[in-house]
């Protein structure tokens, strides 16, 4: 696997991303790549474990020591062969995967120093792009129908699954274009939407109907199918129900992420129905993936200022013992997008939205404590009554989604990603696809 001795003379070496003054000024993707040699270097650190965590952490299964032995040795369309053989689309989980394999290295548990799973997995997809490894299939068709409602990660998935093996797919969407999430939610310098465009053209030219625009009433789905797959992920975003909620200038997150997404590919909006930061003093309430993806658009429209709060404590540097492996590590984490520039403050509580002339100028905040509790539990919140009032005619909620409710549906039904286990990972909602799959495919061949 690799060269045996190499993570003892290479040093993890990452891509790293563009500069900042030169990034913030488009939307180009970020992130950086490593030169064919180099990468070939850092896939030669897989050290050949007798027990890989990298494969037990990953949620669909990937075989990561398999694949960095095939690429160190240069074997590029092996190591995609193996890699696509656990992940339908390693372009998206190549780039915006949190990597749970990572955090499971051994090199990591070791020495900090884990092997660059996800640039390498990015790489070797890329790499099959551009050497024409990934054709065109041509699956016999079975005579049975599926649709999957909902094209985001999980849709996808089911639906490339079951087209796979034979079933006439038709893929249905609200949205106007496939991808969910990674085409509505996540930003363009995170993931151009090239990479997906790219990945639907092979899915339709594989026989995939896409049904866009279509809003599918779940309790009445549409008739001539033998099976269905709900995946319309988490669509109600948390809110913050506080005096002033009314005010104009406070946004969901993707209220803010879906415009500018969709104005990078053509459409336009009226000047009053822009959620556009510039000029602004932005207030970011939420600590998670979508409040930094929030910073680093508002950064672009150009904001006066950019401030993110978070109700929890900051998490330590580097290691934190209350969350050790096999847990997933609750540290602190810098972003891209943070270090574009903003402010960032934890155990901050949001009291009320102040305003004037009906538009947001302020958030009163309030500093927290947390109680650890006695048995190890979770900790209670304690409210320290110093407050305070932070500047902002921008708010931008970021603070999560709500698990939706689902109705009992007939056996011939069933649910996958983000609409079965309420919001989680992007590789988590695939591999929920490829079980849905599997449990259609055996219902419908009985």
């Amino acid at each position: 696997m690799g060269d045996p001795k190499a993570f003892l003379n290479i040093p993890r070496q990452e891509a790293g991303y563009r500069p900042v003054n030169e990034r913030i000024a488009d939307y180009s993707q970020v992130e950086q790549t490593l030169n064919t040699n180099s990468r070939k270097l850092q896939a030669s650190r897989c050290m050949d474990c007798g027990v890989p965590f990298c494969h037990w952490a990953c949620p669909i299964g990937n075989k990561q020591p398999e694949w960095q032995d095939a690429l160190y040795r240069g074997k590029w369309k092996e190591a995609y062969e193996v890699l696509s053989s656990t992940c339908d689309f390693p372009e998206f989980t190549g780039r915006i995967c949190p990597a749970l394999c990572e955090k499971s290295c051994v090199l990591k548990l070791s020495c900090d120093q884990p092997v660059t799973i996800r640039e390498n997995e990015a790489a070797i997809v890329e790499a099959a792009f551009r050497e024409g490894y990934i054709q065109v299939k041509t699956p016999r068709r079975n005579g049975k129908k599926v649709a999957v409602i909902g094209a985001g990660p999980a849709g996808l998935v089911v639906a490339n699954q079951l087209n796979l093996k034979g079933y006439s797919v038709t893929l249905f969407d609200k949205d106007e274009a496939p991808g969910g999430l990674l085409r509505f939610g996540i930003p363009n310098f995170k993931l151009d939407k090239n990479v997906i465009d790219r990945r639907m053209k092979i899915l339709a030219a594989e026989g995939i109907q896409f049904e866009m625009g279509v809003e599918i009433d779940v309790n009445h789905l549409p008739e001539g199918f033998d099976a269905y797959c709900i995946c319309t992920g988490t669509p109600t975003a948390r809110d913050l129900s506080i005096p002033g909620r009314e005010l104009k200038g406070i946004h969901f997150a993707l209220e803010m992420l879906a415009q500018q997404n969709r104005i990078l590919a053509g459409q336009t909006f009226p000047k009053d129905k822009l959620v556009n930061a510039k000029g602004k003093k932005v207030l970011v309430i939420g600590g998670g993936d979508t409040g930094s993806d929030c910073i680093g658009t508002s950064v672009r429209q150009g904001a006066a200022s950019v401030t993110q709060i978070e109700i929890m404590p900051k998490p330590p540097v580097g290691y934190n013992p209350a969350t050790p492996w096999p847990q997933w590590p609750a540290v602190f984490k810098t972003t891209s997008s943070h270090e574009e520039g903003c402010t960032r403050r934890w155990c901050l509580a949001s009291n009320q939205f102040l305003g004037k002339n009906g538009k947001v100028t302020g958030v009163e905040v309030e500093e927290v404590e947390w109680i650890p509790a006695a048995d190890g539990g979770r900790p209670t919140m304690k409210p320290t009554g110093k407050k305070e009032v932070i500047e902002a005619d921008m708010v931008l909620l970021a603070m999560g989604f709500l698990k939706p409710e689902q109705p009992k549906f007939a056996k011939n039904v069933f649910l996958a990603g983000d609409a079965e286990t309420g919001a989680s990972l992007v590789v988590r909602a695939m591999a929920g696809g490829r079980k849905a799959a599997a449990e259609i495919d055996a219902y419908l061949i009985q």
